[in-house]
């Protein structure tokens, strides 16, 4: 499925809460990824209903130098029983910059939101 494009807009409320959990993990190019946070935008949504966006990053910023496109992080989703429900993914764009948030369901239903931090994880429903 093609992202859809909207106009462009600010990161939300739980969209930078979420990036701020993910990122602040220590790994190669962390701080530069958090550095971005004030200049993300998001430019598309994955679908009608998604709550996976891709993001870019005005300039000037400072760049990361992950090796990967993958942000190198444990991003796992519980339900409030602790069950597994999916992950989120955060993707850069060639390791400099943050390129999309992505939240990967297992679950049978397409989440209607992003996880909430519970008690330092990732918790959803939210």
């Amino acid at each position: 499925m093609a992202p859809l494009p909207i106009d462009r807009r600010p990161l939300n409320a739980d969209e930078r809460a979420v990036l701020e959990h993910i990122l602040s993990g220590e790994f190669v190019g962390a701080s530069q990824l958090r550095s971005q946070l004030d200049h993300t935008e998001v430019i598309a949504v994955w679908g009608a209903d998604s709550v996976s966006v891709d993001l870019q990053v005005r300039e000037p910023c400072e760049h990361a130098a992950l090796p990967e496109a993958l942000v190198p992080v444990d991003g796992q989703v519980h339900d409030p029983s602790g069950a597994y429900v999916g992950e989120i993914l955060v993707w850069t764009d060639r390791g400099t910059t943050l390129a999309a948030l992505e939240f990967a369901w297992v679950t049978d239903e397409m989440p209607a939101s992003l996880p909430a931090i519970v008690d330092g994880r990732l918790s959803w429903p939210a």
